[in-house]
């Protein structure tokens, strides 16, 4: 598959910087809990971690639907689960992309449930037409990407810049 650059090495950092500056700025004097929603995230956590200037815990999630045939929340397995005790804590859901968003509903649904003082969403992309993250790196059109902690097959994750198939190649 020949990939063609969607957002480069420089402008992602910055969006990160970005992010993390608005983190830092509306959870000053708190200590959040950020929770990563693997794979995908995996590089832009790491790298938004370092650029926070706030006191934080970090935890994981990993979520996946556990059929292709349906598109519900309730269809959604949690394999790896959140582990800090979260009563009265500010949590943050930290996620490579907010596409459809239907595994994200039952991640976010879990601190909630767990009495936790708030809930809020971060996302390095954010797909057009999807209600928006708290918190947003970059805008994303239609199409396919990898790169930058995202995969297609495994594959394409360290990719340093986002990337989409070239016009007329697809990812199937």
């Amino acid at each position: 598959m020949r990939l063609e650059p969607r957002f480069s090495g420089e402008e992602i950092p910055d969006a990160v910087r970005r992010v993390a500056g608005q983190i830092s700025r509306s959870y000053r004097g708190t200590c959040p809990i950020l929770v990563g929603v693997l794979k995908g995230c995996f590089v832009f956590f790491a790298d938004l971690v370092r650029e926070l200037t706030i006191p934080f815990e970090v935890d994981f999630v990993c979520a996946r639907f556990c059929s292709a045939e349906t598109s519900s929340a309730e269809n959604v397995d949690i394999l790896k689960d959140i582990e800090c005790h979260l009563s009265d804590r500010h949590v943050i859901v930290v996620e490579d992309i907010a596409d459809k968003g239907l595994a994200l509903e039952t991640v976010v649904a879990q601190p909630q449930d767990r009495g936790c003082a708030s809930v809020r969403r971060c996302a390095l992309l954010v797909r057009e037409g999807c209600v928006p993250p708290d918190f947003v790196g970059l805008q994303l059109g239609p199409g396919f990407v990898v790169g930058y902690g995202l995969d297609y097959a495994e594959q394409y994750r360290g990719l340093r810049e986002i990337r989409a198939p070239a016009e007329g190649e697809n990812s199937d």
